[in-house]
């Protein structure tokens, strides 16, 4: 969910001071962080700017970009909203630019904007639920975890204090922490949060290294045939960006 490389959205349209435009559209919108909590950012925002890029891969996929009559103006619902919960949407006019993307960004707009007068029908908001069942951790499967291959593909995640661990170390303590994380959703469904990736809903298991209280990771969990399967580890910047996708994350041991 972190691979920014060609984003269908700027094949779709040109996207002038893009960073400006996602500043006014944090005004615009109600209140929330998009910023990194553990680690530092290339840019300002990138939690929001992960948002967008890739609510609009859904929106392009469930064919939901609306265009004016004239086909001289199109836009999408970006699934947020005002402060008096008012949708926002992304809007663009004709690119003039000769071969250039057909679409040319304006802003983010809110319903009541006068542009928007421009759409007969205004489209829906990005859609996730395919099955319920994905969203929930279900305590009576198996949990397959792979701690090898983890630590092999993906030390680089681990915290800086665990650098001087050995993988044998990182092993027992991957293990101590799948079997925690299990207990812990068995006891709150809702510690098992629900992210979207690549056409697929997956769930994430905070993953206590050294303290019961104090997350380093995050799991990435994948429903199977009878069981789940441990995808991979996220830090817990990454596992955020990937679940407020599907809306605002309230369980605190992502924050």
């Amino acid at each position: 969910m972190n691979d920014y490389t060609l984003p269908p959205i700027k094949e779709f349209a040109f996207l002038p001071e893009f960073a400006d435009h996602l500043a006014e559209l944090e005004e615009l919108a109600e209140p929330e962080d998009w910023e990194y909590q553990h680690s530092e950012s290339e840019f300002p925002r990138p939690i929001l700017y992960a948002y967008i890029i890739h609510t609009f891969n859904r929106i392009e996929d469930e064919d939901k970009i609306a265009f004016a009559s004239d086909d001289l103006a199109a836009c999408f619902n970006t699934g947020l909203v005002t402060e008096q919960q008012e949708p926002i949407f992304a809007l663009f006019d004709e690119n003039k630019i000769p071969d250039r993307q057909p679409w040319y960004f304006q802003g983010f707009v809110k319903k009541g904007d006068v542009r928007m007068t421009r759409f007969g029908e205004l489209p829906d908001m990005a859609n996730y639920i395919d099955r319920a069942e994905d969203f929930i951790f279900d305590p009576g499967m198996e949990l397959r975890q792979n701690a090898e291959h983890i630590i092999a593909e993906n030390r680089d995640r681990f915290p800086e204090r665990f650098d001087t661990y050995s993988d044998f170390q990182l092993q027992n303590l991957l293990s101590g922490a799948f079997g925690n994380a299990v207990q812990r959703v068995r006891r709150n469904f809702r510690v098992a949060v629900p992210q979207y990736h690549r056409g697929r809903v997956q769930l994430l298991l905070p993953l206590c290294l050294t303290h019961p209280a104090e997350p380093d990771l995050a799991a990435v969990v994948e429903r199977m045939e009878g069981y789940y399967r441990v995808a991979t580890c996220l830090t817990l910047d990454q596992a955020y960006s990937n679940a407020r996708l599907l809306g605002r994350v309230d369980e605190v041991w992502l924050r």
